[in-house]
């Protein structure tokens, strides 16, 4: 079982930033073409920049921004005893710093964590997943939340959705100027540069969205192998994803910028059933629950 596991942190580690490598070279690669058809270098180096000071700016602000767009509030130790004595414990098994908890007023369990490190850490949960989970599934979904911060997922979910967000509102600029000054063959490639350009404007958004999808779904499996290693009961969290799954009702408050932090869909359904294959932002939890009982 352990052997499996650690065989799958190593195996996503690498494939994940494999993803992200693509991801950069997705940018860079638009970035070039628009340098080359306008005639200035100077447009690839402002995506270059530009896309480095999106990435600070959003992870150092991560926090705040998913925390109103969830609408979770804080807590404190009497609210939630059993909720805040279980995440204290684990977090000192794992030696990570205690985060701040949330809870989120809503009936579908779900769960997430957030923040720009492991010190300035949250997780937030639902209602509705604490009235749901007995201690051990409840201690599963908490040890994969901490494994989020400890594998420093946060930062890489951050990055995600910033280039996804840039290549989609360059690629969008791009197209309509296209569409705009499409017959002005004063840029250097005439029609030959343009057609590559109109095609690869439109694909680029839907690259970016895949590989969005294909990290977020590695990182997911990620976590369940290091919270699996960290409350060395793989059970409870299996547990915890079968019951999850099973509750079909969406989240009263959602945002596909964020749909990606939680452990389940907020859409509902179970883990994007209504939303199948390449397009789901979730691996299905059957797979999850194969990979954790090994």
């Amino acid at each position: 079982m352990a052997q499996n596991i650690y065989t799958n942190v190593s195996k996503n580690i690498t494939k994940t930033w494999m993803l992200m490598a693509l991801f950069f070279c997705l940018i860079i690669a638009l970035g070039y073409f628009l340098s080359l058809y306008y005639g200035s270098a100077n447009i690839l180096y402002f995506f270059v920049i530009f896309s480095i000071l999106m990435n600070l700016t959003s992870y150092w602000f991560s926090d705040k921004i998913v925390l109103a767009l969830s609408g979770a509030k804080e807590i404190k130790k009497s609210e939630y005893f059993d909720l805040y004595t279980v995440l204290e414990n684990l977090s000192i098994v794992a030696g990570l710093p205690m985060p701040r908890i949330y809870v989120i007023e809503d009936l579908a369990p779900n769960a997430f964590a957030t923040g720009r490190d492991k010190n300035h850490a949250v997780v937030a949960v639902t209602t509705g997943l604490i009235s749901l989970l007995d201690r051990s599934e409840l201690e599963g979904v908490l040890g994969h939340e901490l494994s989020h911060i400890g594998n420093r997922d946060m930062l890489l979910s951050t990055v995600v959705v910033v280039l996804v967000g840039f290549v989609s509102i360059i690629s969008d600029i791009f197209t309509r100027s296209l569409i705009f000054h499409g017959g002005d063959r004063d840029h250097k490639g005439g029609n030959v540069l343009m057609l590559i350009g109109i095609i690869f404007a439109i694909l680029s958004p839907f690259f970016a969205l895949l590989i969005q999808l294909a990290i977020s779904r590695k990182r997911e499996f990620l976590a369940d192998a290091s919270g699996a290693l960290l409350t060395r009961y793989p059970e409870g969290l299996a547990r915890a994803l079968k019951k999850i799954s099973q509750y079909s009702r969406p989240m009263i408050r959602q945002s596909s910028a964020i749909a990606h932090l939680y452990i389940a869909d907020p859409k509902g359904g179970g883990f994007g059933k209504r939303i199948t294959g390449l397009f789901a932002t979730h691996p299905p939890v059957e797979q999850r629950i194969k990979a954790l009982m090994g």
